[in-house]
């Protein structure tokens, strides 16, 4: 087996074209015993060459597989790098997208805050301005409430003064309609005396009694 393909093929060659001596006959016995061995190692060259060529066609046919394997595994291999390449693009296309979709949100978020911070704010003062105006309502109306309490009160004491006062007017003046009345009742019943009297002396001067009427 040390010997390669080609070796064995032109040893093989060799031996099947190396020239005969026709002149020799005595020799021919000699001829056909050493033919015979040679025979053999013919034989058994070409069969190793043989076995050579077959395992050379086997060893070729494992080549083309493995190269082809190879190929293959080559292409796959590119296949998965270009795969791997577009799913990197679509990792970092997408963690962009995250990113920019968080900034939005983000400053959808700060506007929104801002825009909550700036009504509150408003609200706030509102409702200061709202406390305030009830405040200062609650102060007037108190001052009102006062001042109508001081004004009935002042209006009261003048209801009572001026009571007093007309009672006392009234009184004044019933006391001065009695005393009328009693100075005329007086007068009233002299002069009523009188005429009773001028009247009993005009019926006496006629003869008439006086108790008869």
């Amino acid at each position: 087996m040390g010997k390669t393909v080609r070796e064995l093929e032109l040893q093989g060659r060799q031996r099947s074209m190396a020239p005969t001596k026709k002149g020799k006959r005595k020799k021919a016995g000699k001829q056909n015993r050493k033919t015979a061995p040679d025979d053999e190692l013919h034989r058994k060259t070409m069969l190793e060459v043989d076995t050579l060529k077959q395992h050379l066609v086997l060893q070729r046919d494992i080549a083309r597989r493995a190269m082809s394997d190879s190929e293959r595994l080559k292409q796959r291999l590119a296949d998965l790098e270009e795969e791997l390449e577009r799913a990197q693009g679509d990792k970092k296309d997408i963690y962009e997208e995250m990113i920019r979709q968080y900034q939005h949100l983000q400053r959808q978020t700060e506007t929104q805050i801002q825009r909550l911070e700036t009504e509150n704010r408003n609200l706030q003062e509102k409702l200061a301005a709202c406390q305030e105006e009830a405040q200062q309502s609650r102060a007037d109306r108190a001052e009102i409430l006062e001042e109508k309490h001081t004004t009935l009160a002042e209006m009261q004491h003048k209801m009572d003064q001026m009571e007093t006062e007309y009672e006392k007017i009234l009184h004044a003046s019933l006391d001065r309609v009695v005393s009328k009345l009693q100075t005329a009742k007086i007068s009233w019943e002299k002069e009523a005396t009188a005429i009773h009297l001028e009247y009993k002396d005009q019926l006496k001067e006629f003869g008439l009694n006086p108790l008869e009427f």
